[in-house]
């Protein structure tokens, strides 16, 4: 096959495509217009492609053609203006696939209760795809899974079609590595890992991200680069088990966690803090350990510090469950009856982001065991907690005084921590924050 620049093709239908992404006039689908999906489409449709956004949700349909934005890190003046240029629409519709150059798919991969891969959202993006398909069009996949999902589910699609890969359509992976709230590294200036299933399929998809994100990454298959985004999660999850055991070692020697880490991570080699916390939340940190896990039973092999890590994150909300009940109990009061408050819900600092936050498990767990439980979280001002309805408390000292204990789940920059150290009598600081502060109180309960 002839090849054009960087290693690109020349002719046929994926030489075609190699010059729309040359000249900025390929049409790209991104199916799911969620934190993934729809920060893509804003940076495509800036250097000038035209895209359409896919989502079977019509409220973020609706707000991309509004230009109202429902993420927190796409700025509603930014989507209006590229809505309004013509650069950017989006649809429930999959009748627009057909005509699409590059279609990547940012859906969810959330895990079952058995802990083993929901695969049905791929499945079904993967079908309305194949029905659609033509030659000439360059598949990628976003969405964390498990190693081989490419090649395996979304390949032979495309191959019932009559299509060959490589030679009249691209396919690759290339995994999503956004970070929700953060300031400094967004979808522009994060590295882009690609893996296509030949190397034609890595330099197209190459090419069509390097359009758009500063520096691409390529590595020698799809496997691989889904991999990455497995062993990227799965070196966070182990460390923050491997942590989260030395703070229940600490506390049982009556040593301070928090000094002991701020102490080590002064070597200037070979340590590199982790911090403790009430579990782990997000979509990726929690669930991308699990795919691997399941993937390597498939192999007849056991992936076992993946195991011990999730065993001891999971236990961690119980933990502080019962820091709280021992606490109370020291104030001859019981949990059950307690008023307690949780201080942040969402998983992470200064986000919204609710997905997998253990500080669900810590109330239900609380729920179980008889108490009444508030939360305030200047992020989250409504959500369902306990099956039921729940705003965001008020930080008053009248509503304070109501509660009987509070547990510091996510440590968000803007709450008034001063006010509710003097209004409630105990507090378990599950972040530190209290001591980073410089506070010394009887009433803070460390992790």
């Amino acid at each position: 096959m002839a090849r054009g620049g960087a290693g690109v093709p020349s002719t046929g239908p994926l030489g075609q495509l190699a010059r729309r992404i040359a000249r900025r006039q390929a049409r790209i689908g991104v199916i799911g217009l969620g934190y993934v999906g729809l920060p893509l489409c804003i940076e495509f449709a800036k250097e000038g492609f035209r895209v359409t956004g896919i989502d079977l949700d019509a409220r973020r349909v609706q707000g991309v053609n509004r230009g109202r934005s429902y993420i927190e890190d796409v700025p509603n003046e930014e989507l209006r203006r590229l809505h309004k240029s013509g650069r950017l629409q989006a649809t429930s519709s999959f009748d627009v696939l057909g005509q699409q150059d590059a279609i990547i798919i940012c859906v969810p991969t959330p895990l079952r209760k058995t802990r083993e891969p929901d695969m049905s959202y791929i499945v079904s993006a993967t079908e309305q795809i194949a029905r659609r398909a033509r030659r000439g069009q360059l598949i990628v996949l976003e969405s964390t899974t498990y190693p081989g999902t490419t090649d395996e589910v979304i390949l032979p699609a495309m191959q019932a079609r009559g299509l060959v890969v490589g030679r009249d359509f691209s396919l690759a992976f290339s995994p999503e590595r956004i970070d929700p709230g953060n300031p400094t590294y967004q979808t522009r200036n994060i590295p882009k890992v690609i893996g296509g299933i030949t190397p034609v399929c890595t330099r197209l998809a190459t090419a069509l991200y390097g359009t758009a994100i500063q520096r691409t990454v390529p590595v020698g298959s799809a496997k691989a680069a889904e991999m990455v985004k497995l062993l990227e999660n799965t070196f966070r999850a182990v460390n923050i088990g491997l942590v989260n055991e030395i703070a229940l070692i600490c506390d049982r020697m009556g040593i301070d966690v928090w000094e002991v880490i701020d102490a080590a991570k002064t070597k200037p080699f070979g340590f590199m803090p982790f911090y403790p916390g009430p579990g782990i939340g997000g979509h990726c940190i929690p669930s991308d350990p699990m795919y691997l896990a399941w993937k390597v039973r498939s192999f007849g092999e056991e992936a076992r510090f993946i195991e011990l890590a999730t065993q001891i994150n999971t236990a961690m909300p119980r933990y502080v469950v019962n820091k709280v009940s021992e606490a109370l109990n020291a104030k001859r009061q019981a949990l059950r009856g307690a008023r307690v408050l949780l201080l942040g819900m969402a998983y992470k600092k200064d986000v919204g982001d609710l997905r997998d936050s253990p500080s669900y498990d810590v109330a239900r767990i609380l729920k179980d065991k008889g108490a009444d439980v508030v939360y305030h979280d200047p992020y989250v001002p409504t959500m369902e907690l306990n099956g039921a309805k729940a705003r965001s408390l008020p930080l008053t000292a009248a509503a304070l005084k109501r509660c009987s204990a509070a547990v510091l789940l996510t440590n968000h920059s803007h709450v008034n921590y001063e006010l509710v150290l003097r209004h409630l009598p105990v507090i378990v600081d599950t972040r530190n924050l209290y001591g980073s502060l410089g506070k010394r109180s009887p009433k803070i309960i460390k992790l």
